[in-house]
């Protein structure tokens, strides 16, 4: 299946990402950590909802906002990712962005319900010292940009670990031709496994590629590492409800499987899934709501089912491939993962 012009989440119209790093040295309280908003649309995502829909894999998460969520069937704003401790921060910002964009909001009209994922960087980040500070989460929203944006130890992903190397931000698309032609976005925060477990080898082999892994080089041990976490964002431009989002969401659970994932038992495996191929108004005069969407036996969503799974695992992949070598706090290390061609 055809990856799109970024193979990123931002082939999806209208779909923005933007980030926030905080590094700094390699002391007790050091900072290694960040923030990473996703914008569904270019308009107001509260005036102009989108369908949505959530599936916890593994609920060991401190997630805001999936309860609405799964409740209503629809995203009123932007995606939000941070550390753990960072969750609280990061909401207030985001709340103040949009009571900036909307003067109704909690006012004359209804309060907002805003989404923030988070994974625990604590090994690289001093979680304890919350370094995010809502300003953060603004400057993330005012950096987002369509098109192309940074990956690997970025944003929310700069102290993250995946799979016993660095991790962190990874993003991946796919191209479903039919009819009509829809895209399938993913952005993942990757934060989970043991080396031993990655099936990158037989990823990049299945793809033509020369570069492989040293596997001759000893896997790193974390022993005051806490079991990790992947929050998955699936954005489609495809004409589909939140009931069928969902059903999309459980398939890129079957692309972090694709991995190798054991999905441990402190693992927060949160999946993320939105359409902005129509919105849905804050308010109306009309007590009714008519949208096109797809059948479900259509043959398309087959392809739209694969295309989630594609892109989820290649998204993950992605977070591997882009990240660095970073040190954080203590002057620990976490290596890139070992490419060679």
């Amino acid at each position: 299946m055809n990856r799109g012009k970024w193979n990123s989440i931002t082939d999806v119209p209208g779909v923005k990402v933007g980030h926030v790093t905080l590094h700094e040295n390699s002391s007790e309280t050091s900072a290694c950590t960040g923030v990473t908003a996703i914008l569904p649309h270019e308009g107001n995502t509260f005036e102009q909802k989108v369908p949505a829909a959530s599936f916890i894999l593994n609920g060991f998460g401190k997630t805001v906002g999936l309860i609405q969520v799964e409740e209503l069937g629809v995203i009123e704003s932007p995606i939000m990712l941070t550390n753990t401790f960072s969750v609280g921060a990061v909401l207030e910002g985001t709340l103040q962005y949009m009571l900036d964009s909307n003067s109704a909001i909690g006012d004359s009209t209804s309060s907002l319900n805003i989404v923030v994922g988070e994974c625990n960087d604590s090994y690289l980040n001093a979680m304890r010292e919350m370094k995010i500070r809502p300003a953060h989460a603004l400057e993330a929203l005012r950096n987002a940009e369509s098109g192309q944006f940074a990956q690997g130890a970025v944003g929310a992903g700069k102290g993250m670990i995946c799979f016993g190397k660095k991790g962190g931000i990874g993003s991946s698309s796919r191209v479903v031709d039919g009819d009509e032609a829809f895209t399938v976005g993913v952005l993942t925060l990757t934060n989970f496994g043991n080396k031993e477990e990655c099936l990158i080898d037989e990823w990049l082999k299945r793809n033509g590629s020369s570069v492989k892994t040293e596997i001759e080089q000893p896997s790193t041990s974390f022993e005051d590492k806490p079991d990790g976490s992947v929050i998955i964002v699936v954005a489609t431009d495809a004409p589909v409800n939140e009931r069928q989002l969902k059903r999309l969401t459980k398939r890129a659970a079957i692309g972090l499987g694709r991995t190798g994932s054991s999905i441990h038992n402190g693992s927060g495996d949160i999946i993320i899934a939105f359409s902005n191929a129509y919105t849905i108004p804050h308010a109306s005069e009309i007590p009714t709501i008519t949208h096109t969407i797809l059948r479900d036996d259509a043959p398309v969503m087959n392809k739209l089912f694969l295309a989630a799974i594609e892109a989820t695992e290649e998204a993950i992949y992605q977070s591997l491939l882009h990240a660095v070598t970073t040190t954080g706090r203590r002057g620990r290390t976490v290596e890139k993962w070992p490419f060679h061609s």
